[in-house]
């Protein structure tokens, strides 16, 4: 696949941002975006991405939703980086543009990799993990906080082979960061999902950047205990620990202080001080956030595992609340939260 034809479905501040990379790399890349206005500003203007040191602007092939039914193509690569409630239906609508060997790859946070596995199949399924940082609430502007030099990826197939699609998806991630293939891509998005239970929802729910809440008083203890909880959750799962984001094996200890390494991993090398959490930045914007992907998706494994998780149930209920309107975001949260760890360790 070494003219690999490529789309990227869900173009935001991570997808947008990668694909740019790809296209500026010589590579053929097509994007499919659900935003009308975003979708517009890029035939227009291409895509401007605001880098740490210097301003990008990329032309780019845009098409709308609306739009790929009249695309005639068919893509080896597709890189799917929506929001995990969206995954499913955005695969099914991508399904007939591929052929026998395509790969679909799930450029995202959250366990979405079963979800197109059950639609695509799993040998043209891939899944991938992130360490970057961009935000985008203008149509046709990202704001990435860290260039290609500072990102790290990972991306994988289910049953930890090689294959082209695979050489060929992180051959084309190279172009925007530091990419390894992982041989358990599973247990990788399990690291980086027990990464990310103590700054999506805490920080959100709080209204601040993630470093802001991070060195609110109080809590450090309730983001590291969610994390550890997601680290007990997975260890009853069978998941198996292993270095992302770049450490090495050796920084992998053989406990759950392993999930309290992964939050500082991302506070020291993958936050800058006015970085705002995906959660966040929805709510923003007034859509519906990913609460099931996170603290959601680690309550929902109790009856599984066995294992309590109660922090992350009161990270959710609280963050429920303030999806239905009940609560506004907003540092005075800080007290529910940290009340309601208090009652639990007692």
């Amino acid at each position: 696949m070494t003219t690999a034809k490529i789309a990227v479905v869900g173009t935001g501040a991570n997808g947008a941002s990668l694909g740019a990379d790809m296209i500026r790399a010589g590579l053929d890349v097509t994007f499919i975006e659900q935003w009308p206005a975003h979708v517009e500003a890029m035939k227009a203007q291409g895509l401007t991405v605001h880098l740490p040191d210097e301003t990008q602007v990329t032309q780019v092939r845009a098409f709308h939703l609306c739009e790929v039914a009249e695309l005639r193509e068919v893509f080896d690569v597709v890189f799917i980086s929506v929001k995990t409630y969206d995954t499913r239906w955005v695969t099914e609508l991508i399904k007939p543009l591929l052929h026998e060997n395509s790969v679909v790859v799930g450029l995202q946070n959250g366990m979405t990799i079963d979800d197109v596995s059950e639609i695509v199949g799993p040998q043209r399924t891939l899944g991938a993990v992130l360490g970057i940082a961009a935000n985008m609430f203008t149509p046709g502007v990202v704001v990435r906080q860290y260039g290609p030099s500072e990102t790290w990826l990972s991306v994988g197939s289910l049953d930890g082979s090689a294959s082209a699609g695979l050489v060929a998806a992180a051959e084309a991630l190279s172009h925007g960061g530091h990419t390894e293939i992982s041989t358990n891509i599973r247990s990788s998005k399990w690291m980086k999902l027990i990464a990310n239970i103590p700054e999506m929802l805490p920080s959100a729910i709080l209204n601040v950047p993630l470093l802001t809440a991070a060195a609110v008083e109080g809590m450090r203890p309730v983001m590291n205990a969610a994390s550890k909880e997601a680290y007990n959750t997975a260890r009853a799962l069978g998941v198996e620990m292993v270095p992302v984001l770049g450490k090495t094996p050796d920084e992998v200890p053989d406990n759950d202080q392993y999930a309290v390494d992964l939050l500082e991993t991302i506070l020291k090398s993958f936050s800058r001080p006015d970085t705002r959490v995906a959660v966040l930045q929805d709510w923003d914007k007034g859509r519906r956030a990913e609460l099931d992907a996170f603290s959601g998706y680690i309550v929902a494994q109790q009856e599984k595992t066995g294992v309590a998780t109660p922090v992350n149930d009161a990270i959710l209920d609280i963050a429920r609340r303030v999806e239905s309107g009940e609560l506004a975001p907003d540092i005075a949260n800080v007290d529910l939260l940290v009340s309601a760890y208090e009652k639990i360790v007692g």
